[in-house]
């Protein structure tokens, strides 16, 4: 099969700060993912409905226009229930509001560096809500 015919991923990035928003998109499709995206709840909403492909992964920000992060997670995991969900989040004490989901976490000081790593093991995990605390962020390494 042709490279460019691969199935390739697809993820939904929804951030409200634009510069983050712009990074993570173009990281991710310089890893030849599918990128859909939207900087609020609301939208990421609309662009999920309107959307009829699969939708492979959900990365949001803890805290987006119009609703949390893990409020979007949690409603679009019940139209989806095989989406994948992991946040991410730029301000201090954010990452208490993902703590009783279980979800995937990466500050966004670490996006340049692990992002790539975090959503392929989350990809290839059977757990489909998750990935694995070793790329737990709020974790130091070795510290559990």
């Amino acid at each position: 099969m042709p490279e460019s015919m691969e199935k390739r991923e697809t993820i939904l990035v929804v951030e409200d700060t634009s510069i983050v928003l712009k990074s993570v998109v173009g990281f991710l499709k310089d890893a030849h993912f599918n990128v859909l995206q939207a900087d609020n709840g609301p939208d990421a909403v609309a662009v999920a409905a309107q959307y009829v492909g699969r939708i492979d992964l959900l990365l949001a920000g803890v805290r987006i226009a119009g609703m949390t992060g893990p409020d979007l997670g949690a409603q679009m995991k019940r139209s989806r229930p095989d989406l994948h969900v992991m946040f991410m989040n730029s301000f201090p004490g954010g990452d208490l509001l993902v703590l009783n989901y279980g979800w995937a976490y990466i500050d966004t000081a670490n996006v340049g560096r692990k992002l790539l790593e975090m959503v392929n093991v989350i990809f290839h995990t059977p757990d489909k809500s998750q990935g694995s605390h070793q790329y737990d962020t709020r974790i130091e390494s070795g510290k559990e």
